[in-house]
C-alpha cells in the first residue's frame, strides 16, 4: 500500500449527498475477480451516456459533459470534494479501489458511511471529516478558483488551503500510523514474518503429524 504523508492536488467538487458505492462502481463491474482495472468504470453511469460493461473499451465511449470529472479544469484531479453520507449502500470494497485507481489519494466530506470508511483505511485512500460549514467553504472556493487545490497532512491532521487556513481532522493513532508507513492489513502481518516462521517451525516439532500428507 502507498504511503499517505503529505499530498498536494488539484480539488474535485462532487456536490451530491448519499453518493451509494453501486454508483461509485456499478454491479456489473464486480463479476471481476481481479483487484486492479476499476478506475476507468469509477461513477460510470454517471460518466458516460450509455451502459458500461466489463472489459469494454471505453475509448470511445460517448461522455457526460455535465459531469464533474469530465470537464476539462478537473482533469488530474487527486482529492475529491463531496457531501453527507459518502459511500453508503453496499460494503464492496471495489469502491475505494476505484477511486484510488482513478487517482484519488483522498476524499474530503462531512460524513462517510461506516464500512466504506473503513475499506477506505485498508487501501491507502484517505477519507478525511470536516464540518459541513469547512465544507461548504471548501466548494465554495473550489468552483470559483479554477485549478484549486490542497495541502493535506497526514501527520499534523491538517487540511491547508491556498491561503494558509487550515482545517484539522481527527484519525485513530492506528489508521494513523498504518497510512503514514503504507501497511494495509497483509503488510502488517507480513511485519511479524519471522515470528510466524518460528511458530510453524516450533509447533511441527511439537506435533510433527500435522506435516502429513492424505493420499487420494
Amino acid at each position: 500500500m502507498e504511503k499517505f504523508t503529505v499530498h498536494s492536488g488539484l480539488v474535485a467538487p462532487l456536490d451530491r449527498e448519499n453518493v451509494d458505492t453501486d454508483a461509485i462502481i456499478p454491479k456489473q463491474f464486480l463479476k471481476s475477480i481481479k483487484r486492479t482495472g476499476f478506475g476507468p468504470n469509477l461513477f460510470d453511469e454517471w460518466r458516460y451516456l450509455d451502459v458500461g460493461q466489463p472489459g469494454q473499451d471505453n475509448t470511445n465511449r460517448p461522455l457526460n459533459p455535465d459531469f464533474v470529472l469530465n470537464q476539462p479544469r478537473y482533469q488530474g484531479a487527486s482529492i475529491l470534494l463531496a457531501r453527507d453520507n459518502f459511500g453508503c449502500g453496499s460494503s464492496r470494497e471495489h469502491a475505494p479501489w476505484a477511486l484510488s485507481q482513478y487517482g484519488f489519494r483522498a476524499i474530503i466530506a462531512p460524513s462517510f458511511a461506516d464500512i466504506f470508511f473503513n475499506n477506505c483505511y485498508k487501501n491507502g485512500l484517505l477519507p478525511v471529516a470536516l464540518t459541513a460549514l469547512q465544507v461548504d467553504h471548501l466548494f465554495n472556493e473550489t468552483n470559483a478558483f479554477n485549478g484549486y487545490k490542497l495541502t493535506i497532512d497526514l501527520d499534523k491532521q491538517l487540511v491547508i488551503t491556498p491561503d494558509g487556513t487550515s482545517y484539522s481532522f481527527d484519525i485513530t493513532p492506528f489508521r494513523k500510523y498504518c497510512m503514514l508507513n503504507g501497511f494495509d492489513d497483509i503488510g502488517l502481518t507480513l511485519r511479524q514474518s519471522d515470528k510466524i516462521k518460528s511458530y510453524e517451525a516450533e509447533r511441527m516439532t511439537r506435533m510433527p503429524w500435522l506435516g502429513n500428507r492424505l493420499v487420494g
